[in-house]
This record gives structure tokens, C-alpha cells and sequence, in this order.
């Protein structure tokens, strides 16, 4: 794609993406620009929010916030389905797009576009059965008569804070729950990474939604903090980096903030996992979910703890997947792993992995960067205390180590700052139920990766990992507050 090729769906390279601004575009003078994290090509100009637009961007979210609660649920769910339609009908182009300025293969791509899609039909269903609870208050002598209507309203306009692994996805899962309770958001999405949600505004924008409920204002990392202080603003929903999580806490311990941080998921293959057809279904699953985002998923696969009945069988056939692992140029339709967002990341995975084998470890397969792509690895022998096993990696790296009985399994995998999801392969029904009661994460998936989330499930972690839920209806009721109303004088 060169300079003044036409990227699917907008504008020509030779113009400027602009922001959105209560359902408009809005250009300026400052510009940022997007590069192809394959091969450093150019692949669009953005418009940079200046402080200005970003006052009217706030301005009309706080304006629209009486008129947006009061909206019918028929009007929020028409809008969300369409919404939906028109992502379904745009799956291609949008792909292209996020393949473009994020790097993940065109297969990944077109997942999280449909997955997008997906997220919006969930909204508008949950939309229409957004109705509230009632409650018989005469359960005392001193209430007969009386009855309790209970539903939720929104806490107020919403800052969403969107991070690049996930561009469309990630951004759908902030709008959509705002938009079907009636809450106004403004969304900062990563400036390397803005496209795939100035497309969403584009697609909200023809709805008869008001115009203030969504903005899409992309401004550089370091003018995040004005925008998270914002007073008119009460809501902060960010996903990304624990300390930027941490911090924004902490600067606004007021606020209700909502934060999806990192995670090092872990997979543990259980002695009954025995079967050959056991080993290899493990095998190709947690190769293909420590790779398929290049690593840069909070909940891929980066611990793997195999019971060392089964560990010799299993780590040969984790190798030779791992090793099938296609990598190459994300707009190949048989590329498996692309690179990651910049080479200052591949980098940082490539002194990681040297940090750890200098320390100790067996590098078994990988451990080669090329520019900003990084190669599928897989250590063992890997110390406790190196950062690919404390940290979280956000790269195709895998670390296996042996254990003896679950329960050393289990205490391993809480031995964690992050607790974000497990997955566990066993085929035992009381293992299933101890890994639910014992680790603490905030999902665990028996029979397959970590990697797996329906949209939606609640999804968000313990400890270090973040603060509330997401998934579609968990986020909404994350957004609102109940508000009771009670009835006086009735006949029951």
C-alpha cells in the first residue's frame, strides 16, 4: 500500500482521517501518522483532536446526557442492531484496515471485525430487556402496601481509553454497553492504532442517535491525563498497561474507574490429559493461542505447567507446533503470526528472552527478532524470578515447566501478580471444580487455552489484573447505579 493508495472504506491516503466529534468529522492542523508495524509503510494521516475539539467533544456528551438516559430502549436497540448490520456488511474492508495499522494477520483481523459485530447484536439485545427489578416490600408488618421498582441509569458520560492489540474489538466493548444504557462516551483510542474506531464513529454516525452520545478524539498518550481529570467526565472505562491503569486510579480516586489490565495466563495440561489425541489438541491450541495476536493479548497463553507424566510427549508436540507457526506478512491469508506493534516491542521481548537464558534457561525453539517481528519461542528450565515468568511478556513467548499433582499447579499459577483467566486440560470434573475454587483469576476455561472469551461472558481479572468487569451486560451494569423508586399505599 503505497502513498495515495486508497485504504478500504474512507478517505485516500493523500487525505487526513479525521477525528469525531459529536457525530461529525472534525480535521485540524497537527497530524500524527500511521505506519504498517510490518514493514514501516505509510498507511494514513490522523487528525489530531487540539484542545478545542476536545472540548466539544466533552461539551456535547454532557449536553446530550439527560436526552441520551431518557431515550426508549426500542431507539438504543434500532441503533445497536444497526450498528451491527453495517460492521457485519464492512467485515473485509474493516479487516483490512486493522491488519494495516495493527500488524495482526488479515485471518485475526477479520475475527475481531466479526467479533465487533457480534458485540453490537449483544448490546442491542440487552438493550430491549433492560428493564429493572421489582420488589415486594411487605416481607415486614410496617410495609404492607408497598412495592420497590429497582433499574439502573447511567453514573454519567463516559471517558473510554482503548489500546492497539485490540483496535476495533476493544473500542466495540466500551461503545456499545454506553450507547444501550443511554450514556454518552468520548473515546481516546491508541494513536498508533486509531483507524478501526474512527470507522465505528463513521458507522454510528448514521444512526438517529444524538449526535453527543459518541466521540472518537484521537490525541497523543501524554494529553490522556487532562482528559481522565475532566470533572464532566465520571466515568473512566481504560483498557491497557497496568501502571498507566494504576495511575489513572490514583488520580482520580473520585471517579468510577473501570480497569482491564495485563495479565500471564497460564495453561496447565493434567495428568488425565493423556491420550495422544489429548497431547496434540493441547499442543496446537496453546501454540496457536501464545502466537495468534503476535503474543499481544492479555490473555495468550505465556505459562504452560504439565504434569511430568505427560511432559516429555507433550513439550515434542508443543515444539512442532509452535514450530508450524506461520509468520510472515499479516496480508497473507496463510500468515499465522505477524509482527508485533513497533520494533521497540519486539525488542523488549528479545532482551526478556535473553535476560532469561543468560540466567538459565533452555531456549528450545525461536529467539530471533527481525525488525519488529519477533520469532515463536518456547523456553524451559526457565528461573521463577525471570521477567517472561513475573511479567507479562505481550509477545509470542512461551515458558513450560513440569509439576507433580495439581495442587502444585494451582499454588504456581496463583503465585502471580495478575490474575486474569487459566485454562485447564483435564478431563476430571473435580479438578474442573478446584481450579474454580482455588485459583484466583477471574475465569477459568477447562478444556481448551485461557485465550478463549465470548463476548458476552463477565471478562476482567484479579489482583493486578484490573478492576470491574466487561462483557456485554456486566458492563452495563457497570456504567449505571440503581436508582429505587417505591410505591406506597397498594393492594398486594
Amino acid at each position: 500500500m503505497s502513498d495515495g493508495e486508497s485504504l478500504p472504506g474512507a478517505v485516500s491516503l493523500s487525505d487526513v482521517w479525521p477525528s469525531w466529534v459529536a457525530g461529525a468529522p472534525v480535521t485540524g492542523e497537527a497530524t500524527i501518522e500511521v505506519r504498517h508495524p510490518y514493514d514501516g509503510r505509510h498507511v494514513a494521516r490522523v487528525a489530531v483532536a487540539d484542545p478545542a475539539t476536545v472540548e466539544r467533544a466533552v461539551a456535547a456528551a454532557v449536553s446530550v446526557a439527560t436526552e441520551a438516559a431518557a431515550l426508549p430502549a426500542h431507539v438504543r436497540a434500532d441503533a445497536l442492531a444497526h450498528v451491527s448490520q453495517r460492521l457485519a456488511e464492512r467485515t473485509e474492508e474493516i479487516a483490512k484496515v486493522i491488519t494495516a495499522e495493527n500488524g495482526k494477520p488479515l485471518r485475526w483481523a477479520r475475527i475481531e471485525a466479526t467479533r465487533a459485530a457480534s458485540t453490537f447484536r449483544w448490546a442491542a439485545e440487552e438493550a430491549r430487556r433492560w428493564s429493572g427489578d421489582v420488589q415486594r416490600l411487605d416481607t415486614d408488618p410496617g410495609a404492607e402496601g408497598r412495592l420497590a421498582l429497582v433499574r439502573r441509569f447511567p453514573r454519567g458520560p463516559v471517558l473510554g481509553i482503548s489500546p492497539f492489540n485490540f483496535p476495533l474489538n476493544l473500542v466495540a466493548h466500551k461503545v456499545a454497553p454506553a450507547l444501550a444504557v443511554g450514556a454518552p462516551i468520548v473515546v481516546k483510542p491508541a494513536p498508533k492504532t486509531p483507524l478501526a474506531a474512527l470507522l465505528l464513529a463513521e458507522i454510528v454516525a448514521e444512526t438517529g442517535l444524538p449526535g453527543g452520545m459518541l466521540s472518537v478524539v484521537v490525541v497523543p498518550n501524554d494529553r490522556a491525563p487532562a482528559l481522565t481529570a475532566d470533572p464532566r467526565l465520571p466515568v473512566v472505562s481504560f483498557t491497557g498497561s497496568g501502571p498507566v491503569g494504576h495511575a489513572i486510579r490514583e488520580a482520580v480516586p473520585h471517579k468510577h474507574v473501570t480497569l482491564e489490565l495485563g495479565g500471564n495466563a497460564a495453561a496447565v495440561v493434567c495428568a488425565d490429559w493423556s491420550s495422544d489425541a489429548d497431547l496434540e489438541r493441547a499442543a496446537s491450541r496453546i501454540a496457536t493461542f501464545s502466537n495468534y495476536q503476535a503474543g499481544q493479548s492479555c490473555i495468550s497463553v505465556q505459562r504452560v505447567l504439565v504434569d511430568a507424566s505427560v511432559y516429555d510427549g507433550f513439550l515434542d508436540r508443543l515444539v512442532a507446533a509452535v514450530r508450524s507457526q506461520r509468520t510472515g506478512d499479516p496480508s497473507d491469508e496463510q500468515t499465522d503470526v505477524g509482527p508485533l506493534i513497533d520494533e521497540d516491542a519486539a525488542r523488549r521481548v528479545e532482551t526478556w528472552v535473553d535476560e532469561a537464558v543468560t540466567s538459565g534457561a533452555t531456549l528450545v525453539t525461536g529467539g530471533r527478532r527481525d525488525g519488529a517481528a519477533y520469532e515463536p519461542t518456547v523456553l524451559t528450565d526457565v528461573p521463577p524470578g525471570a521477567r517472561v515468568v513475573c511479567e507479562e511478556v505481550f509477545g509470542p513467548v512461551l515458558v513450560v515447566s513440569r509439576f507433580d499433582g495439581v495442587g502444585a499447579a494451582f499454588r504456581t499459577v496463583n503465585d502471580s501478580r495478575f490474575g486474569l483467566q487459566a485454562g485447564i486440560f483435564t478431563h476430571d470434573l473435580e479438578t474442573a471444580f478446584r481450579a474454580h475454587r482455588d485459583l484466583d483469576v477471574g475465569g477459568v476455561v477447562v478444556g481448551d487455552v485461557p485465550s478463549y472469551r465470548a463476548d458476552q461472558m463477565p471478562y476482567g481479572g484479579t489482583k493486578e489484573s484490573g478492576v470491574g468487569r466487561e462483557g456485554v451486560r456486566f458492563a452495563m451494569e457497570d456504567l449505571t447505579y440503581e436508582r429505587v423508586l417505591v410505591l406506597t399505599g397498594l393492594d398486594l
